[in-house]
């Protein structure tokens, strides 16, 4: 496969790079080649129900025209048969994730906080924070102030209300959104996990009490949906940042 990161093409080279788009057929897999082109980030990989070799070969299909690349939800097998094939791969153990790409960022945006209400939640919330990260954002991490000790949060209200997108995780009951919510002018990313007990239905009771929160201005994302919460944070704070160069 062609290396098209580092330009210099011939006519040839050029128009075989160009026949793997918009995507590349590698038989059990269509990999989306065009996504980074349109989007601005590369398709991403959801791990659980790909075998190891799977991952390898739509990680080297990714990394053959992207400088970039995520995998999410993996052990670290798959991390170590990713690392002898790219050594710039790295693993995030907490969020345990793949990526690619993120030392050879030039510039960071600020104004993207992460909080999770428990240290339970914090690999979801991890999982956001690196999606940020890896898409141009520098992201404070608040972890373990849930509602059931409301000054903990407080202490960190000056970094929430300079924040320009929150995102906030959290399980149980899921209070926490509603609570930041109401304390900032920013939007607010909630992110329901599945950590609690029986009633908890595995992530459906915070997923609806964060459907029905009183505060304004707060988005839902899926139970567990880390990456996607990271990723919509990242775009915003990208508006924020043009509208605020225009």
């Amino acid at each position: 496969m062609l290396d098209v990161k580092n330009g210099d093409l011939s006519v040839s080279e050029a128009m075989q790079s160009l026949s793997i788009l918009p995507f590349e057929d590698i038989g059990f897999a269509k990999v989306d080649h065009h996504r980074d082109l349109r989007t601005g980030f590369p398709e991403v990989v959801y791990g659980p129900g790909k075998t190891v070799q799977q991952l390898v070969d739509i990680a080297r299909s990714i990394n053959n025209v992207s400088s970039k690349l995520l995998i999410t939800r993996v052990e670290y097998q798959a991390y170590e048969a990713i690392k002898a094939v790219m050594p710039d791969a790295q693993y995030n153990e907490i969020a345990k994730a793949i990526i690619v790409g993120m030392d050879g960022q030039k510039r960071k945006l600020d104004g993207i906080s992460v909080v999770a209400a428990g240290t339970s939640d914090i690999p979801v919330a991890e999982e956001a924070a690196l999606t940020a990260e890896l898409i141009g954002n520098e992201v404070d991490r608040i972890w373990d102030v849930g509602i059931a000790g409301l000054h903990r949060l407080l202490s960190y209200l000056p970094a929430l209300q300079e924040s320009r997108v929150i995102v906030a995780v959290a399980g149980m009951e899921g209070a926490l959104p509603s609570l930041v919510g109401g304390l900032v002018t920013c939007p607010v990313i909630a992110v329901p996990t599945s950590v609690g007990y029986g009633a908890n239905l595995q992530g459906l009771s915070a997923l609806l009490a964060m459907l029905n929160a009183c505060s304004p201005g707060i988005s839902v994302v899926n139970i567990d949906n880390g990456f996607g919460a990271g990723y919509l944070a990242g775009m915003i704070n990208s508006m924020v940042d043009r509208r605020n160069q225009s």
